[in-house]
């Protein structure tokens, strides 16, 4: 239940942005939203006693935090400044298991079987397909393919990082610190790229209350809980999805209209991501090194070795 949930909540915030993209330029309205929503997580956790991560783990932190917050939505966000189409910059993320997947096998030996390989064909078939309708690419937007590429890159190594050094944070006080380390990067940026000017109040606060708790507090904490019992490859594999969801939500929310193509290519990534996360789980052996401490399951059961500070704030 968490995957679909997840990927109904990432979804959202291409709305929640459409609309919050009218008051504010990209990155000001992305350094907002990351130091209201680490702010808040900042209280839960003074609140709850948390412990918060020290000394190397503190490190391996607040780079999956740069990576997965501030390199990740600061591209994204900044290649739609430059005029890249918000269509192309969706099908962008939506390639962030193929850079997964591919990062994971050179980097960390995580093995694909031809069935996942199918999995990342399909997914990528779909992606294109739901977008094809919507692709509206003008001339003169080649240097915003550098910041989509940052956003890109971001998120696909952002997942492995978190993966790979930072599964046993806490989700409150790792989360909070990831979210809080990215705003002096976004802050430097925003101030001396844009012209930071703000509009419609209403507005731009409710495209911000949502985009703080439900997608930079909730959408990221099931995912570091699904990055816990599934390889980063798997996770990943969910993105496959967000574009065809997102023009659902458009269609229902801000009046886009609802090709053909978009159905086809949400039925095709759906085929794609089941073939990809039931092997990528089923199939792929985490060494000890990149085991990630396994979170109870519907019997109640854990295994001895999950750190009991990962055990504190369950789902």
């Amino acid at each position: 239940m968490a995957a679909p949930v997840f990927v109904v909540l990432w979804s959202s915030a291409f709305i929640a942005g459409t609309i919050g993209l009218r008051s504010a330029p990209p990155l000001l309205l992305t350094l907002m939203r990351l130091a209201a929503a680490g702010l808040i997580l900042t209280v839960v956790a003074l609140v709850t006693r948390a412990p918060w991560p020290r000394g190397r783990q503190l490190g391996h932190v607040v780079v999956a935090g740069l990576l997965l917050q501030a390199a990740q939505f600061g591209g994204f966000y900044w290649a739609l400044s430059l005029g890249l189409p918000a269509a192309l910059v969706a099908l962008i993320q939506g390639l962030t298991p193929v850079l997964t997947a591919t990062a994971a096998w050179l980097l960390l030996g995580e093995r694909t079987s031809a069935l996942q390989r199918l999995g990342f064909v399909l997914g990528t078939a779909g992606v294109v397909l739901a977008l094809a309708g919507r692709m509206d690419v003008h001339g003169g937007v080649g240097a915003a393919l550098i910041p989509a590429a940052i956003g890109l890159a971001g998120a696909g190594l952002g997942l492995l990082y978190q993966q790979r050094y930072c599964a046993d944070m806490d989700l409150r006080t790792g989360t909070a610190t990831q979210l809080l380390a990215s705003v002096p990067v976004l802050a430097l940026l925003a101030f001396t790229v844009e012209h930071p000017a703000l509009s419609r109040p209403l507005s731009l606060t409710e495209s911000l209350v949502w985009l703080v708790l439900v997608n930079s507090i909730g959408a990221f904490l099931l995912m570091y809980t699904m990055l816990r019992r599934r390889s980063a490859s798997a996770v990943s594999s969910l993105f496959f999805l967000t574009p065809a969801v997102t023009a659902v939500l458009a269609f229902i929310f801000l009046g886009e209209g609802l090709s053909w193509t978009i159905v086809a290519g949400l039925v095709v990534s759906g085929a794609g991501v089941t073939l990809a996360t039931r092997r990528a789980a089923a199939a792929t052996p985490a060494s000890p090194q990149t085991r990630e401490p396994d979170w109870p399951d519907v019997a109640g059961r854990r295994e001895e070795s999950v750190p009991a500070a990962a055990l504190e704030w369950r789902e």
